[in-house]
């Protein structure tokens, strides 16, 4: 087990301290209900911790490594010092009174994530975008209740944060595959545009981003139910996620049939685009196509 604090986010921790309790649980034989009743709760309380999907007291594990039989004394203090530093408030939640409840796990899991695959037909992805383009795409988000300069600052602050785990130490590896049309649509005008695509032009020269772009003579491909990212972590422990955004929530996927589906599409797309020592040219056709406009 990869030692606790190594990602630096809850939300990878609660998921990995979830895994270790159903195995833990289930090598003792106890049932979902005979274990919410020792912790004075639920069997769906029970369904909840070991899915990561709620904070952890101290107690509540303690009470369950007892229950399970965990005799390792090295191996408790461990899964003690997890529920512990899995409670730690994540660096994003000092923007929780912006963004929506449903994206929190999303930006622990990219924080943790060792690679992320992500489609995109509308948008420069997140991890790509410069701070211009990005307030544009947060204007265009907020049209029913447009929010202050300010609040805006704010989140286009998190937005340039989050790209930090491409530059961090132990950066993540991108592999973004983008619709040719992300490309011509002037988000925040032709300017705003143009710079974007020069900083894409920089930003797919690096070691760990790979950009391929879908051309539109290749007509239509398989992923016909929109942009989603596949989020892949460097612990066995942590199994592979599936995020697909919508209007006013998200989905997380992470059964292996689901998981499966979304890595063969991911796979097709990849194939569809264009190569990725390609994707230089069909960037400065884009920028061409603009400087003629």
């Amino acid at each position: 087990m990869t030692e606790p604090g190594a990602y630096g986010g809850p939300t990878a921790l609660r998921i990995m301290l979830g895994v270790h309790l159903r195995r833990l649980r289930e090598d003792a034989g106890v049932s979902r209900s005979d274990a919410g009743w020792a912790i004075r709760g639920s069997e769906s309380k029970i369904s909840r911790l070991e899915l990561g999907r709620v904070g952890f007291k101290v107690r509540d594990v303690d009470d369950l490594l007892t229950l399970y039989k965990l005799d390792d004394p090295e191996e408790r203090d461990r899964l003690l010092t997890l529920a512990r530093e899995a409670n730690n408030p994540g660096w994003w939640q000092r923007y929780d009174d912006l963004t929506p409840s449903w994206f929190h796990s999303y930006l622990g899991l990219e924080m943790a994530a060792d690679l992320i695959r992500t489609f995109e037909l509308q948008f420069v992805p997140g991890l790509l975008q410069t701070p211009e383009y990005a307030r544009a795409v947060v204007q265009l988000g907020q049209q029913d209740q447009p929010l202050s300069r300010p609040e805006q600052d704010r989140l286009i602050s998190l937005r340039m944060s989050r790209q930090e785990v491409l530059t961090r130490q132990r950066p993540a590896r991108l592999w973004a595959v983008v619709d040719e049309s992300v490309l011509r649509r002037p988000i925040g005008g032709v300017k705003v545009l143009r710079a974007q695509l020069v900083f894409l032009l920089e930003a797919s020269r690096r070691h760990n981003v790979t950009l391929q772009i879908i051309p539109f003579e290749k007509g239509g491909y398989t992923a016909t139910g929109g942009a989603f990212t596949l989020l892949r972590f460097n612990d066995s422990d942590l199994p592979d996620i599936v995020y697909i955004e919508h209007l006013t929530s998200a989905i997380y996927l992470d059964k292996r049939d689901e998981l499966d589906t979304y890595a063969v599409t991911m796979d097709a797309v990849s194939i569809t685009a264009a190569q990725p020592r390609e994707t230089e040219n069909l960037i400065r056709r884009a920028i061409e196509a603009l400087d003629n406009y």
